[in-house]
């Protein structure tokens, strides 16, 4: 007996490039990230970048606090799932990612967090170790798998292309597995029962 399915809404992913340093390698990176979800129909795409985002540095309650936040929020309440992009600074992850991140709580409950890294020797993953710690507090669930650039200056050709793409592109193609999975789990999980974190 033939059964029909229902076609199944694709995972709204929001990409959060983490860097907003001058001269940043992060854009290289977010582009060859994006190429690879455009492929997909199973994912859609929208980017939070933190260099174009101008959150407030206190925690101000004022109208000009509130107006900053109300471009990048809706962004990341209406995602089912999050990539975060970022490099690593000193052993960790940059100040305005964290400060993105902290200002933002219901946002993130309840959905996956998948990390794309990058970075010289480590390749960013001290970074990715740090923020797995962050996102577990703010009731988050990170995917396993990540997409890791060690000495990236180097990887990537004057074409903004990975000189050897076929251990980037194998390890996206489980990280966004995940991702997809993930984020219909929690997705309908949230839709069923309110999540009470």
């Amino acid at each position: 007996m033939q059964t029909h399915t229902e076609p199944v809404e694709p995972v709204r992913v929001t990409v959060v490039v983490g860097s907003n340093r001058e001269g940043r390698f992060g854009p290289v990176v977010a582009d060859w990230l994006l190429n690879r979800l455009e492929s997909r129909d199973d994912l859609v795409a929208e980017v939070v970048d933190v260099a174009d985002t101008a959150l407030p540095t206190t925690f101000a309650t004022d109208a000009d606090a509130k107006a900053q936040l109300a471009t990048v929020t809706p962004k990341l309440a209406s995602a089912d799932a999050f990539i975060v992009l970022t490099p690593e600074y000193n052993h960790s992850y940059p100040a305005g990612l964290k400060n993105l991140i902290d200002w933002h709580y219901t946002e993130w409950q309840a959905k996956p967090v998948a990390f794309v890294s990058y970075g010289g020797v480590s390749g960013g993953l001290r970074a990715v170790e740090h923020l797995r710690q962050v996102f577990a507090e703010l009731h988050a669930t990170t995917v396993r798998d990540t997409v890791s650039f060690h000495n990236a200056g180097a990887a990537f050709d004057e074409g903004g292309r990975p000189r050897d793409p076929s251990g980037p592109d194998t390890a996206a193609k489980v990280m966004l597995g995940q991702v997809v999975w993930w984020g219909r789990v929690l997705r309908e999980g949230r839709q069923a029962r309110p999540y009470g974190g």
